[in-house]
């Protein structure tokens, strides 16, 4: 048996009954209709019973996270994300004191904190730091600002600069900004899990805390410690460049013109002078608040990356020489002599083809001749070769292969297919 909703007298405050059933409709009729907003013309302790009654219905924490949200910015204009609802709501004169205000307000934020899905993603990082600045402006307990801090920290990542930029409400505290509370809300988010500050939430929070170190430095009061302290609170693995440091230094360094030499140094040491980007190191090496040894570093630091592109770019476009002890030739090679070159050796692999086929030709043609038992036979070393045919035929008649080894030499047999290759000049000039 599920437990009922209270209703009201009102026939515009009646809840619908098929909201848990049917969730896609009903986030459709919260975000069209808003039929919610009638509630918040009532107190506290009806707001948290309705809103009990929603969630033993089975709602999704996301869509009880937009009610606590509407509901929070109707009754208290210092959490609504619109500046023209808290320009109006100060222009009105509150017929109450402002300790009674102060005291609602913060019975209000309490009540608000304690009745927060348990959920990570209920609620935005931007509503949360609404409601933690409202919060140290009204003094809540200690123990529910840790809560805010806590979700805060779970979500950096999605916090905008606009909301980040929390004001010091205490005398302790010298700077305008809050940077203490910042601090906190790093070290919070750095010591959660490896799958909750993934690498892309990593390098959001960096560029988020460089964008609030360059408007906060503004600040006269802000000390180097103060600075320091917060710039390397995060690792130099979290920053892919160090431009917005960089930024952050040099406003520094130009709203506090009297830092001394050493301070000066001990903070250009927070800036990885590798990760810098052209602009920025050519803004750094003409930069005269930054130390003589930072220019100079940041000078060899892009002249080593000259070098490096140069190196790769050489590696490319270098023509090998076939000699290595020829020197590199000084300028790339033109199209059409780079074209005349490649015709060249082309025709040079023709060529040497061709004469291989020839010596493979003439090879086999010499192991044919030499294995022909017609040439093994016997007969006088002064009968020119290949004179007549039938003289061939004639002389191997009767002698055996054995009988031709015993009486040819190899030097006999090279002589006479020298000699079958040259004949006498006398052929030349015969008619027959």
């Amino acid at each position: 048996m599920r437990p009922t909703i209270p209703k009201s007298t009102d026939k515009n405050l009646e809840l619908p009954e098929t909201i848990a059933e049917t969730p896609t409709r009903a986030t459709n009729q919260f975000a069209d209709e808003c039929w919610f907003d009638d509630t918040c013309i009532l107190d506290m302790d009806y707001f948290v019973k309705t809103l009990a009654g929603i969630k033993a219905k089975g709602v999704r924490p996301s869509l009880i996270g937009s009610i606590i949200t509407h509901y929070a910015s109707k009754w208290l204009p210092d959490l609504s994300s619109d500046d023209s609802i808290k320009v109006l709501n100060n222009v009105e004169d509150s017929p109450e004191s402002v300790t009674a205000s102060w005291i609602k307000k913060r019975f209000f934020i309490e009540t608000l904190v304690g009745i927060l899905p348990p959920e990570k993603d209920s609620v935005s990082c931007n509503f949360l730091l609404r409601l933690l600045r409202v919060a140290n402006m009204v003094g809540v307990e200690p123990a529910y600002r840790v809560e805010i801090e806590k979700r805060i920290a779970w979500q950096l990542d999605q916090a905008s600069l606009k909301e980040l930029m929390i004001p010091a409400f205490t005398h302790t505290c010298g700077t305008l900004l809050d940077i203490e509370l910042v601090h906190r809300l790093v070290k919070r988010f750095l010591t959660l899990d490896e799958a909750a500050k993934s690498g892309a939430a990593l390098v959001k929070v960096a560029k988020l805390i460089d964008c609030y170190l360059a408007e906060a430095a503004v600040d006269s009061n802000m000390t180097l410690l103060e600075f320091i302290a917060l710039s390397g609170a995060l690792p130099r693995h979290a920053r892919a460049l160090d431009d917005g440091l960089y930024r952050a230094i040099d406003t520094y360094l130009k709203a506090h013109p009297n830092t001394s030499k050493q301070e000066r140094k001990a903070i250009c040491r927070l800036i990885d002078i590798r990760k810098l980007s052209p602009e920025a190191a050519l803004h750094a090496s003409q930069n005269e608040r930054l130390p003589v040894r930072a220019v100079i570093q940041v000078l060899f630091s892009e002249h080593m990356k000259l070098n490096r592109q140069s190196d790769w770019s050489g590696s490319f476009t270098r023509v090998c020489s076939p000699n290595p002890t020829l020197e590199t030739p000084t300028r790339c090679l033109s199209k059409r002599q780079m074209t005349a070159q490649q015709v060249e050796i082309q025709k040079l692999r023709e060529d040497v083809m061709r004469l291989q086929s020839q010596c493979t030709s003439m090879q086999a043609q010499i192991e044919k001749i030499l294995g022909k038992k017609s040439f093994f036979r016997c007969w006088k070393l002064s009968t020119p070769l290949f004179r007549h045919t039938s003289t061939i035929e004639r002389v191997g008649e009767g002698c055996s292969g054995e009988a031709l080894m015993e009486c040819q030499t190899p030097v006999e047999t090279k002589g006479k297919l020298v000699q079958s290759r040259n004949p006498p000049n006398k052929w030349r000039n015969s008619v027959s």
